[in-house]
């Protein structure tokens, strides 16, 4: 089951309306700032494998395995 783009935008505007809460269906909203810490760069554990979601210069987003 996907996420719907719909939901997406409901979630981002309870987001800025309501700061980190969460919507209504539960699902957690996380700050990157607070996963990175001070840095731009932190590890995500998922099963066996390490992700890392860097914070670009361009305040953008990158997941990478």
């Amino acid at each position: 089951m996907g996420i719907v783009h719909k939901d997406i935008q409901a979630a981002g505007a309870q987001i800025a309306a309501n700061g980190f809460s969460t919507s209504a269906n539960q699902t957690p909203v996380h700050s990157a700032a607070e996963l990175t810490g001070e840095g731009p760069t932190a590890y995500i554990r998922h099963l066996d494998q390490v992700y890392t979601l860097r914070i670009t210069r361009a305040n953008k987003l990158i997941l990478t395995k």
